[in-house]
């Protein structure tokens, strides 16, 4: 990883080791090439990719008359991430929409386009997440500071969530849905019954960012008010956590707040009725922490029924929902009649969603 990214400094990273252990993360995967460090794709390229991987017999791209993408950082500031995907695609006349955020950017995107369907307005939309990090992972936009801060890593491990630990953790990848009003002809299908969506930014300040430094008082100081020199002085692009904030209300309000507001509206939902639940999250240091959350909401799930890629694919943010639901779709687990029960948190202001699907037979 180190000779792909770069060393920062003049010596290999001290803390990589460490924050392996701790993320349980074993494959990384760049956009970049592994001699030169070049960018292969861009984040637009790769969304496209991963979209033009859904043809099947009985439908082609050319029918899509919605498309809805998410990611966390787009290639440019504008024009938007969605229309740059569309004319990567070279498709006609169609709705375009782009979901600004983080993680959660791709399942908003989803909801767009099964709303869409569902009011019967499009026929056949895809939704997309793709990330691309690792150009912001490359040595030449992290500082050398970051270097004299490892010794303090053993009394204050949450030090590592910062920048060093993101260059360790954060992975390229694209993944895509068709939504339909009905299943296809041939194969298995996921009906999507509900998606809920909560942002809990009204009781925290902003968390994860970039583009922007905090401020004492939480609120956030734009790129726009620094000189351009301060830029990379200060690493303002440089994607930044505050990882205290993180680890004191992520799980509680995006796992145990965020199922209760579940629940509110789906009372009916049972543990015993989830046959797959499928999290994401950015580390493995979080796992016994969203089964403990979900416990204290009264919505316990037992780990055999949980499904991650995370050790292979890594986190890939707003790809990481379809990364993970195809894998498991194309996996052969899956029978008809199954239910999944997705979990999708961002920490950029503490957001939270949850999906759940049902597994359905082919039309025929």
């Amino acid at each position: 990883m180190e000779p792909v990214l770069g060393m920062v400094g003049p010596n290999p990273s001290r803390s990589r080791r460490m924050i392996l252990r701790s993320n349980g993360i074993l494959a990384r995967h760049y956009a970049l090439d592994p001699l030169t460090g070049a960018t292969t794709h861009t984040n637009a390229q790769l969304a496209a990719q991963s979209i033009r991987g859904l043809s099947r017999p009985g439908f082609n791209l050319d029918q899509v008359d919605l498309l809805a993408c998410g990611t966390t950082m787009a290639d440019q500031l504008m024009p938007s991430h969605a229309v740059m995907v569309h004319g990567e695609l070279g498709l006609g006349p169609i709705e375009v929409m782009a979901a600004a955020g983080i993680c959660l950017s791709s399942l908003t995107a989803l909801k767009y386009a099964a709303l869409g369907v569902a009011a019967g307005e499009f026929k056949h939309a895809v939704a997309g997440g793709s990330e691309v990090p690792s150009g912001l992972l490359r040595a030449r936009y992290l500082q050398p500071e970051l270097e004299a801060r490892v010794n303090a890593l053993e009394a204050h491990p949450e030090i590592t969530f910062e920048k060093d630990f993101l260059r360790w953790m954060l992975s390229d990848g694209a993944g895509a849905a068709l939504v339909e009003s009905a299943p296809p002809p041939q194969g298995l299908s996921l009906r999507i019954d509900w998606i809920v969506e909560r942002s809990f930014a009204g009781e925290q300040a902003a968390c994860m960012y970039a583009g922007a430094e905090k401020l004492a008082d939480g609120s956030l100081r734009s790129w726009r008010d620094f000189e351009p020199s301060e830029w990379l002085e200060r690493s303002v692009f440089v994607i930044k956590q505050d990882v205290k904030q993180l680890n004191a209300f992520v799980m509680p309000l995006t796992a145990e707040k965020g199922m209760r507001e579940v629940l509110k509206l789906h009372p009916e939902l049972k543990p015993s009725q989830v046959d797959w639940f499928l999290p994401h999250y950015s580390s493995a240091y979080f796992r016994e922490r969203v089964a403990r959350s979900l416990k204290d909401a009264g919505f316990e799930i037992p780990y055999e029924k949980w499904f991650t890629n995370l050790a292979q694919k890594g986190n890939t943010g707003s790809a990481s929902l379809f990364i993970i639901m195809e894998e498991l779709f194309r996996s052969g687990r899956l029978k008809p009649g199954q239910t999944l029960l997705c979990y999708v948190p961002e920490s950029g202001r503490m957001s939270t969603g949850f999906m759940h699907c049902t597994v359905c037979p082919s039309a025929s």
